[in-house]
Parts: structure tokens; C-alpha cells; sequence
């Protein structure tokens, strides 16, 4: 089957460069004469017919922005035999010869199910700040959370040494400690607590004490949202060391801003070849990058665990610490 039109939609949670991968795939499509919709608002933009022609100028200067410009939201709706019967009707309405997903697993968990249940082609590109999509090095904005996530980490180490007080710092990461042990160690953070490790806080506490007595007078704790609530952490430490903690949730500001230029430049590269798998006649693949190189693979397998390796991170934040 000839590829003619295709849509390109974002979902789950934002992240920066979803952009630049819209933009890559609505002007890469068109340089191979195909027509493009963007679908707002994802999947549940799938089912309520929510579809826009997309041309050259419809992505004019988006490459830094933050954000998704197509919007995105998570759909109770497309969980159901109903809901997924009415996407697809979306998708024979208005012609779409395939569809462009860019977001995280639950987004990857919806091409699945067009793919092989309705026989929609999809092809993923990977979209969150968690790094934790299978068959990619990196996924679009993880670079850019780390580094919004560093600067804010940095400001909070002038306030820590000054004041001479512990910090607790939660950082996004609900099932992976990616960002957590990246400013870790960039931040020169002593303690990194993730979902991936048991942490020990009575070991923790000790150290703080011990390192109080020689006369380490501040310290900063990453925790990742995943492993554990940054105020009932710095709980725990006054309760165990009487030592005055504050806490600082970096939250939702993770996920905001221009993206870095590696995650733009990604972003580029894999919103394009999602377009040229679509035209091979290609489906139920995710588009990635391993040592630079294109990586390609199935839904199925990018969606399994994604093994973190954290011991030599830990081990070297706390050789440094």
C-alpha cells in the first residue's frame, strides 16, 4: 500500500523537543509529497476527531520551544474496545496511511494495540525525560530535564553551604533513577536515593553524622520520586540525627524550557526516520539512536524494563563524596 497522508500526534507526559520531532516529521513527510495532520491532544484527539492540516509553516520556528504544540493528554477513553473503534474510525475518515507517536511507554502501549489489533501502521519516537525506553541510548528531553534539573540543583547548593543545613532534593523519576543519579554526580550531590536501589537510611544518617563531626556541615540528597517522598526522607533524618533538614520538589519544572541542542538534534533525526519507516511500509517499530546510529525496534521490546546501570554512578558520588 502507497503512503499518501499520515498523522503525527504526541502523548503522555511533555517533554522538550517534542517539538523539533513534529517539526522533523511534518516537513520530512512533505519533502516526500506525503500530506500531514497534526492530532491534538493524542489519543483522545484520535477519537474526538480533533485533526489539522499540517503544512511547511505550520512548524515555523517550534524547534526551541518547550512543550508539544499538538498538546497532549492521557485518555481513559482509548483504554476501551469503544474508544479504539472510534480512533480508528478517525483514522479512516480522514485517510491516515499511518500514524507518528511520539511519547513514552503508555504512548508506545497505544501503537501496539492500533498496530496489531487494528492493523493502524505506527511507528514510536521516543518522547520523556525518563530515559527509559528499551533500543535508544537517549530519549527526546532527557538531556534537557537533566540540565534544568542541575541548574536548579546548583542554586540550591549556594543556599546548602551557606546556611550549613541538609537539603533533600526530589526529582522526577517515578519508575527510573535516570535523572536522579545524573545530577547526582554532575551536581556533586552525597547521597542519591532511586527506585532501581534499596537505600539504607540508618546508613545514610550515619554518614551525615560522622561527616558533621568532621566538620562537613552541608549535604545534599537526590531522591527520585519513584524511591521515596523527599519530606518524609528528611523526616527520618532529623528524627535520626537531629540535624536541620529542608526539602526542595522540583516537580513539573523538570519538564519545561527550550530543549539543549542534543535533544533537539535527536529529536530531528528520529521525527524523520519515523517518516521514512512509514514509507518502506513498515509498522509496530520505534525509531532510537545506539552510539549515534539509527536504531530501530519493535514496539514490544521498547516498551520492556530498561535496565539502569547505576552501580559505578553510585559508587563514584559516593568515592567523591
Amino acid at each position: 500500500m502507497s503512503v499518501r497522508r499520515i498523522g503525527v500526534l504526541t502523548s503522555g507526559g511533555d517533554a522538550p523537543g517534542m517539538n523539533a520531532a513534529i517539526r522533523a516529521a511534518v516537513r520530512a513527510a512533505l519533502n516526500s509529497n506525503l500530506e500531514v495532520m497534526g492530532i491534538f491532544r493524542g489519543f483522545e484527539g484520535l477519537i474526538n476527531q480533533d485533526l489539522k492540516v499540517f503544512d511547511h509553516r505550520a512548524v515555523s520556528n517550534i524547534i526551541g520551544r518547550g512543550g508539544t504544540i499538538l498538546k497532549t493528554a492521557r485518555s481513559a477513553d482509548f483504554m476501551t474496545e469503544e474508544g479504539q473503534k472510534r480512533a480508528v474510525e478517525t483514522v479512516k475518515k480522514f485517510g491516515l496511511d499511518g500514524l507518528i507517536l511520539i511519547g513514552g511507554n503508555g504512548t508506545y502501549n497505544g501503537g501496539i494495540v492500533l498496530s496489531r489489533k487494528w492493523n493502524v501502521p505506527c511507528i514510536g519516537v521516543p518522547g520523556t525525560i525518563d530515559n527509559d525506553i528499551n533500543g535508544t541510548d537517549s530519549t527526546i528531553g532527557a538531556d534537557t530535564a537533566v540540565n534544568t534539573a542541575l541548574e536548579a540543583i546548583d542554586k540550591i547548593r549556594d543556599t546548602v553551604t551557606s546556611m550549613e543545613r541538609i537539603f533533600v532534593v526530589e526529582v522526577m523519576g517515578r519508575d527510573s533513577g535516570f535523572i536522579a543519579v545524573q545530577v547526582g554526580l554532575a551536581s556533586g550531590s552525597e547521597d542519591v536515593l532511586i527506585p532501581e536501589r534499596k537505600f539504607e537510611i540508618h546508613k545514610m544518617c550515619h554518614d551525615m553524622v560522622e561527616g558533621n563531626l568532621r566538620g562537613k556541615v552541608s549535604w545534599i540528597v537526590i531522591v527520585a520520586e519513584g524511591a521515596a517522598k523527599a519530606e518524609d526522607v528528611a523526616k527520618q533524618i532529623t528524627e535520626i540525627t537531629s540535624l536541620e533538614t529542608r526539602v526542595a520538589v522540583l516537580g513539573h519544572i523538570q519538564r519545561g524550557g527550550s530543549p539543549t541542542a542534543k535533544d533537539r538534534n535527536l529529536a530531528s533525526m528520529l521525527g524523520a526516520e519515523a517518516v521514512n519507516l512509514l514509507n518502506r511500509g513498515e509498522t509496530c517499530k520505534a525509531v532510537g539512536v545506539i552510539s549515534e546510529n539509527i536504531n530501530i525496534v519493535d514496539l514490544e521490546f521498547a516498551v520492556t524494563k530498561k535496565e539502569l546501570k547505576t552501580d559505578n554512578f553510585y559508587q563514584l558520588i559516593k568515592t567523591l563524596t
